[in-house]
């Protein structure tokens, strides 16, 4: 068995067919695979679930997918390099994942948090076939992880969820509630919700995804 691009932990169904869906967890910066695996239990049985680990090791079992720079006056930016790095590293896990099982784009769900979601959007915007349908938790899009030119035809099969907590004090609401208007330009399909939380995802919120999910499987 060849090593995979990325570290992940999985949840398999008893049985695998051809209706089977898979379901791609990112997490966020600085926490690590066990984290957004914690929804697992409470998703689809009939679900394959991998959650991926991120490459860069911050210590402690925490994990990072770019780095994170800090400016005097206390902003931040994100390192675009490595974000397109991290981007091309799950593009190749993606394609990996559904050959091991065979499963095909249409069946494949991305799930981000916050670094994950960043890298969500862009996965899914650069390469629409290789996966369709994303749920973005608590992130917002970077325009530089895009391609230079956004081809509306090559994305009539996106459909995304999108969430944000509105006292959010890691990643603004504002940065957030950009991303609708941005799809609706490029005719993607796109929920935008917003829930009474901080960087973090609501119980509201898991079940509002998880039934998102289900009507899609």
């Amino acid at each position: 068995m060849k090593q995979l691009s990325l570290q992940y932990i999985s949840r398999e169904p008893n049985t695998i067919s051809e209706k089977t869906s898979l379901l791609i967890l990112l997490h966020g910066y600085g926490s690590n695979e066990e984290d957004l695996f914690s929804f697992a239990t409470e998703l689809p049985d009939d679900l394959i679930i991998i959650s991926a680990r991120a490459p860069q090791s911050l210590g402690f079992g925490s994990y990072a997918w770019y780095s994170i720079n800090f400016t005097a006056d206390q902003g931040k930016f994100s390192d675009i390099p490595e974000a397109i790095e991290a981007r091309e590293l799950i593009a190749s896990f993606i394609d990996e994942i559904q050959e091991k099982y065979n499963i095909t784009p249409n069946k494949t769900f991305l799930l981000g948090f916050s670094q994950g979601t960043i890298l969500s959007y862009s996965v899914a915007l650069n390469y629409p076939e290789k996966v369709q349908k994303v749920i973005a938790l608590s992130g917002y899009i970077i325009p530089d992880l895009l391609p230079k030119n956004l081809d509306t035809s090559n994305y009539t099969n996106l459909d995304f969820f999108i969430s944000h907590g509105n006292v959010d004090q890691v990643i603004p609401v504002e940065w957030a509630n950009k991303a609708p208007q941005f799809l609706n330009e490029l005719q993607i399909k796109n929920c935008y919700q917003e829930y009474p939380v901080g960087h973090g995802v609501a119980p509201k919120n898991f079940f509002d995804f998880k039934k998102w999910i289900e009507e899609r499987m």
